[in-house]
Parts: structure tokens; C-alpha cells; sequence
């Protein structure tokens, strides 16, 4: 009777002559039921595949970057005792040349021998260009590369001589002829006019000029020969300075000359250096290079020949060059310091096309470092006792000779530029004064130090959002709040599309425009640049107050919320008036130039493309970005939290702090972190208007380089999986793992805004 009764009453409930249950309702339903399981799938798929996307990207990067942490390692080994090297002397100096296919050997008989580096076999001897019944009794090298060596004779004299290769293709065949060669000619120049025995030797050629230093019979003495020949005549000849320096009171266990032979090293047995200014033939002074009862056993140039590498009979290494104290006077700094072991330093092999080395000590211990990093990469040993090793121009191949073993060894050392401290901390090139963070991948000449440091370029990307951010953020979340919350209606309509709209603006059309033409009016206009940031709110806030002083017969006429359409006409007679009055300013307060002025009057450099031109251009592009997504989330809070707290007699303001603001808080957020990500991953506008200059100075009228922009601007240029090439997608990385980090703490932060003020 009851089930009659229910069953009575939805049916006259349902509206008469509709029926719910037809095939076509039925259908429908379930089409739209796949619809939305299609949907949901289609939406969670998408979204695994972003983050997958994210993730392989992520991967890909570390697997490009990981490489450059990566240590030394030593390859096959090949071993030969040829019995053509059983009966000879030790060799004075072993060189392998570019293509790892040919050896060169020369002993303390004058004797060189070419060999094959792999097999071992001898392929050609010859003798050095000695007079009859002289002897070799010192040995010189010039700088890494340069393949030229001096060896000095018993009689005061000293012969200059270079190995070279030729190249060529007989019968298709790749043929490497090696020979002597001998640039300042076979006849020995006469170093010590007293015919007394060189005990040690330097040489280094700059151009036409070759300077010699030796010491005999406990005297330093140099000698200077200028090649000049006559462009008319063809006719070449040879001036000479000869000059006697200070005595040097303590036996000299090497000697070493600066390239641009400026100065001349003389290393003493009790660890202590003299160095001596060639150009005003004065000591410089005296440096003591080890402590303790430490020898000086093996020194060497690095590439460049700027840096010293001076190893000591304790295992030490220590780097050395000269820079300028505070008063402008050359001294000789220990920059770094490296350790191989606890034996004898035997020999230090400087790498001809980096700022690398290896040493090999007493023990038979190989090391492989590098000096700008910082960093040991490999320590192991390559022989059973001291021996004497050659490494090949590209650092790819070591040849070890002991007790007429050959011994060649494959290098692989492919990253030793990069180290941590390399990247992020202040690190002491060479000609500098004292440490700094540089970034300065490239240079004109072949003997330059990569300077790979981060921290300028992700300085400049912080110090470009901040300034894009000061000045986007407030103007953005005050035209948001004022916007949803007080414009009328009607208005808004008009005014959210238009400033949406600026965000389809191109950046590389804001950027152009901002190098173009705002960097250099900035530049004219600095007075009134700044007298429009100081009297924009003094103006606003005076229209307003005349405003409220008004009767409110006329205040009455304008709709609630159209208020704000009477301050165009305020602020852009503000803006003419501030910019018109910027010469009369500059003139009256500045001396006519504001820039000289900060830079003469106040020490503050200026640059034409700066942090205030891209604050400027980079804040106006920020700016839709925030002002959306702000205004939707004050807008959004609903009327009823409005309604109330006006009802409960709250004012208009306070309901905005107090109630609408706080429940808006995560989206406000939101904007401003996503604005800090645009601004953060912003390339062109600090590509074009920057000056791309790679310094940190949080000064607004300097330039700045960014990570995104550095990659921009080297990554066509750079040699694929080369350092550079990976140093930048380690900038790739950093930026992504920073907005990686950054997004995830703004949702941590949105997340715990949303539930404390989920209760409003």
C-alpha cells in the first residue's frame, strides 16, 4: 500500500508527458559519460606527460653537465725497450709532437733521436749543431708550444735550436718528417766573455727579439738580440745588449724568463727566489717559495708563461706569478698550492693549450692538476722510480722514459677547467690583483685562461628581476586590487583586455625598443626620470585631495567607480611636466651633465644600457603576468565575504585589508612568483638592453648579463661537448632547478595561505 503510494507520488511529480528513460536520453548519457572519462583521462595523461617531459629535460641536462666533474684517467699503456736506446745517455729533454706519432730525444752528447712513439722503433738521428769537442752542460726551454730549446755549452756559449714536423701525403700516405732547425743560425752565441761553463740557462723569444740568461762562474748575466731587417734592401741584422745583474750570493738551481721578458727568475738551493726587472736591470726582490728544509727541485711556466709551477723536495707544488700591491708595485704572490705526494718533485709538464699540468716525482708517481680550478684530478703511479716523461701538445698522450724503457700512456682529461670553487667562488687569475668572480669565455689569443665563474650571471639574473620586479610588482597588484574591487563594472571590462593585451607584445620588440631608444633617452633625461618617480605620488595624491575639498554636487556627477578616469589627465601632465623641466634640472643641480656628475662627483659608474633600462622594459613586460592572474584572485573572493563585512559596519577600506586581501593572499602569490619566474627566465629584452657586461655591482646604472641571455648569446658559438659548451647547459640547469625550487616553495607557501585563510 505504501510502495502504491510512493510510486503515485513520483509519478504525478514528474512534469506530464516526459519520459527519462528513452533510448535516445539513455544514449546520450553515455556518451557523455565516455566523454567525461576521455576528458579525465586525456587531462591526467597530458599533465604525466609534463612532468615527464620536465623530468627527461632535467635528466638530459645532467647528463650533458655531468661530465665536466669528472676526474683524469690514464689509458692503455704500451711498453718498449727498443735496443737502439739500451747504450744511450739519459735524455736531457724527451717532446712528443701533434699527432702523437712521432718522439723526440736529445742527450747530454747532442745526439737527437726521432722515434715512433707507439712502436718504439728509431726513425731517424741527428746531431746537434755543436762545434768539434764541445759539450752540453745546461738546458733551457722556451714557453709551452713554442718548441724551441737552448743548450749551453762548456765554453760560455749557447746554442738556440727547435724541433719541427712536417706534414705530407706521398702516395696518399700521411708522412710526419721531423727536423732541426735552427732560427738565430748553427754558429753558438756567446753568452760569458770569459768562456767560463754555463751552469744554467734561460731563454725566451718575443717577436724578433731573443733574450738569454745564464749564470757561469756564479755570475747572472743576460744577453739581448734584436733581428731588424731593412724593408728597402732586405738586408737583416742583429743589435745586442749585454748586461752584468746584481750578485747573487747563494748557488742557482734554475732559471726562468717571462715571455714578455720583462723579468727573470733566478731560483736559489735554500728554497728562495730572486727576481730580477729587466727593463730597469734591478732586483726586485727576494721570496722565499717553501718552508722547512724544503728544496727547490723542479720549476716550470704554464702556458702563457705568466704563472710559475715551482715543485720542492717535499711533494709540493706551488703556483706563482707576479701582480701589483696597493701601492703599484710588482711582487711575486703563492696563488695555489697542490700536493703530489711526500717524494721529490723530478718534473713538471705544462700542458701547451690549458691552464693544466702534470708532475712527476721521484717515486715514479704521476699527478694530473689544474691550476685555475684548483683541482687534483688524478694521482697514480707510472713507474717503478724517477723518471723522465714528455707530454704530447694535446695532453691526450705521456711518454715515460726509465733505464731505456719507453712507456706511453693514453690521458683522458677531457674537463679540467671546472671545479665548485671554480664556478661559484672568487678565484685569482692570473694578471689580477687579488681574486674576483669573472665569467669571460673566450679571448683572442691562444694562451688564455678560461674564466668560467656563474656567480656574475646569476647575480645579473637576480638583479635584473628585482629591479623588474620593484617596479612591476606594486604597480601591478594595486591596479589589480583597485581594479576588481572598487573600478565600476563597465570600466573593467575595458580595462583588464587592454592591459591583457600587453602581454602579446613580443619581447624582442620591447627589447629593441628599450636598447634603441630608451637606454639613450634615459641617458638625456636623468633629472627627469627621477623628478617623475618622486612626483607621480605627490601629484596622484594632490588630485586626489583637491578631489575630496570639491562640493559634492560635483563630485556626485561621476559614477561610483569611473574615479580613476580623471587621473589620465593628471598623470600625463606629471610625466610632461617632469621630463619637460630634466634639462633645467640637469643644469641647475648637476653642471649641465648628470651622467659626469655621478661618475666625477660621486664615484658611480654609468653605463648607457643598464639595470634601470631593464627594470624599466623587463617591469612592463612583467606586468600583465601579475595584474591577471592578481585580479582574477580578488576578484574571485566571493560578494558574500564582502556583503558581510560591510553589513557588520566595517568600512569599504577595511573589508579590502582585512577580509578581501587575506582570503586573495595565495593568488596574489601566485602572480608575483610567476612574475618572478618570467622575469628570472627573461632573455631577449636583457639580451638587447644590458650592454651584457658580466659584473656584480648591484649598481642600477651598470649593465648585467644574465644565465638566460649568456646562453643565448654562446651556445651558437661554442664547440659541442666542449667545457664551454657543457659550462653553459650548467646554466640551463641552475636556472631550471631555480624556478624548479621556486615554484615549489610558492605552492608550499599558496597551500598554507589557502588553509589558514580557508575559514573567511
Amino acid at each position: 500500500m505504501n510502495d502504491m503510494a510512493e510510486h503515485d507520488m513520483s509519478a504525478s511529480s514528474r512534469a506530464p508527458g516526459l519520459d527519462f528513460d528513452t533510448p535516445a536520453l539513455k544514449r546520450k548519457r553515455r556518451v557523455r559519460a565516455l566523454k567525461d572519462r576521455l576528458a579525465r583521462w586525456y587531462v591526467s595523461i597530458g599533465g604525466l606527460a609534463v612532468l615527464g617531459a620536465i623530468t627527461l629535460i632535467f635528466f638530459y641536462l645532467a647528463h650533458v653537465v655531468l661530465p665536466i666533474f669528472q676526474g683524469a684517467e690514464l689509458g692503455a699503456t704500451q711498453e718498449q725497450r727498443p735496443g737502439w736506446l739500451a747504450e744511450r745517455q739519459p735524455p736531457l729533454l724527451l717532446a712528443i709532437e701533434e699527432q702523437n706519432q712521432v718522439a723526440m730525444r736529445l742527450d747530454a752528447s747532442g745526439q737527437v733521436q726521432f722515434a715512433d712513439v707507439h712502436a718504439g722503433t728509431l726513425l731517424s738521428e741527428t746531431r746537434l749543431a755543436l762545434p768539434e769537442g764541445r759539450r752540453i752542460v745546461a738546458l733551457g726551454e722556451d714557453t709551452p708550444g713554442s718548441r724551441r730549446f737552448v743548450v749551453g755549452l762548456d765554453d760560455g756559449s749557447a746554442l738556440v735550436a727547435q724541433h719541427e714536423y712536417r706534414l705530407s701525403y706521398p702516395g696518399g700516405v700521411k708522412t710526419i718528417s721531423p727536423e732541426l732547425i735552427y732560427p738565430f743560425g748553427t754558429e753558438p752565441i756567446a753568452l760569458d766573455t770569459q768562456g767560463r761553463a754555463l751552469e744554467k740557462l734561460a731563454i725566451s723569444v718575443n717577436g724578433a727579439s731573443l733574450q738569454l740568461a745564464a749564470v757561469a762562474g756564479g755570475e747572472l748575466s743576460t744577453l739581448r738580440l734584436e733581428r731588424e731587417e731593412n724593408l728597402f734592401t732586405g738586408e737583416v741584422s742583429l743589435s745586442e745588449q749585454r748586461y752584468k745583474l746584481p750578485a747573487l750570493g747563494e748557488p742557482i738551481v734554475a732559471l726562468q724568463l717571462e715571455p714578455r721578458q720583462q723579468w727573470l727568475y733566478a731560483f736559489g738551493e735554500r728554497a728562495e727566489v730572486q727576481v730580477f726587472d729587466l727593463r730597469r736591470q734591478v732586483l726586485n726582490g727576494r721570496y722565499k717559495l717553501a718552508g722547512g728544509n724544503a728544496r727547490i727541485t723542479a720549476v716550470s711556466p704554464l702556458l702563457g708563461g705568466i704563472s710559475l709551477m715551482v715543485g720542492d723536495s717535499s711533494g709540493g707544488i706551488g703556483q706563482w706569478f707576479m701582480v701589483r700591491d696597493a701601492d703599484g708595485r710588482h711582487e711575486l704572490k703563492n696563488v695555489r698550492n697542490f700536493r703530489l705526494g711526500d717524494a721529490p718533485i723530478r718534473q713538471i709538464l705544462p700542458e701547451e693549450r690549458r691552464k693544466g699540468f702534470l708532475a712527476l716525482d721521484d717515486a715514479g708517481r704521476l699527478g694530473i692538476f689544474h691550476s685555475t680550478a684548483h683541482r687534483t684530478l688524478l694521482v697514480e703511479a707510472v713507474s717503478d722510480g724517477a723518471a723522465v716523461g714528455a707530454l704530447s701538445p694535446r695532453a691526450d698522450r705521456l711518454l715515460v722514459e726509465r733505464d731505456g724503457l719507453l712507456r706511453s700512456v693514453a690521458v683522458d682529461n677531457p674537463h679540467p677547467e671546472i671545479s665548485w670553487s671554480a664556478l661559484w667562488g672568487k678565484v685569482w687569475y692570473e694578471s689580477y690583483d687579488e681574486p674576483k668572480h669573472v665569467w669571460q669565455s673566450t679571448s683572442a689569443n691562444t694562451d688564455f685562461e678560461p674564466k668560467l665563474s656563474l656567480a656574475p650571471l646569476a647575480f645579473g639574473t637576480l638583479k635584473a628581476a628585482f629591479y623588474a620586479m620593484l617596479l612591476a610588482a606594486p604597480l601591478a597588484i594595486c591596479a589589480a586590487i583597485y581594479t576588481a574591487y572598487f573600478m565600476a563594472p563597465t570600466l573593467r571590462r575595458k580595462v583588464k583586455p587592454v592591459i591583457e593585451l600587453m602581454e602579446a607584445l613580443p619581447t624582442v620588440i620591447l627589447g629593441f625598443f628599450a636598447g634603441l631608444f630608451l637606454a639613450p633617452y634615459v641617458e638625456g633625461h636623468l633629472p627627469g626620470i627621477f623628478s617623475l618617480l618622486l612626483l607621480m605620488p605627490v601629484g596622484i595624491i594632490g588630485a586626489a585631495w583637491l578631489w575630496s575639498r570639491l562640493p559634492e554636487s560635483i563630485r556626485l556627477r561621476v559614477p561610483d567607480g569611473w574615479e580613476a578616469a580623471l587621473l589620465v589627465p593628471v598623470v600625463i601632465g606629471v610625466g610632461a611636466f617632469s621630463l619637460g623641466i630634466s634639462g633645467n634640472l640637469e643644469n641647475w643641480f648637476f653642471g649641465g651633465d648628470m651622467r659626469l656628475w655621478l661618475s666625477n662627483e660621486l664615484g658611480i659608474p654609468f653605463d648607457q644600457r643598464n639595470a634601470l633600462v631593464v627594470g624599466l622594459a623587463m617591469g612592463f613586460a612583467v606586468i600583465p603576468n601579475i595584474y591577471s592572474i592578481a585580479e582574477d584572485a580578488v576578484f574571485s573572493v566571493p560578494k558574500s565575504l564582502t556583503y558581510g563585512s560591510l553589513a557588520l559596519g566595517a568600512t569599504p577600506w577595511q573589508t579590502l585589508t582585512r577580509v578581501v586581501i587575506l582570503t586573495a593572499s595565495p593568488g596574489i602569490f601566485s602572480a608575483l612568483m610567476i612574475g618572478m619566474g618570467r622575469a628570472v627566465g627573461e632573455t631577449m629584452i636583457v639580451l638587447m638592453a644590458t650592454g651584457n657586461t658580466p659584473i656584480m655591482e648591484m649598481n642600477i646604472f651598470e649593465g648585467l648579463r644574465t644565465l638566460a641571455a649568456n646562453v643565448a648569446v654562446e651556445m651558437p658559438e661554442s664547440e659541442v661537448g666542449s667545457t664551454h659548451y657543457r659550462v653553459l647547459f650548467l646554466a640551463a640547469m641552475v636556472l631550471l632547478l631555480f624556478t624548479f625550487v621556486m615554484n615549489t616553495l610558492a605552492e608550499l607557501i599558496r597551500q598554507r595561505l589557502r588553509g589558514k585563510y580557508a575559514s573567511l
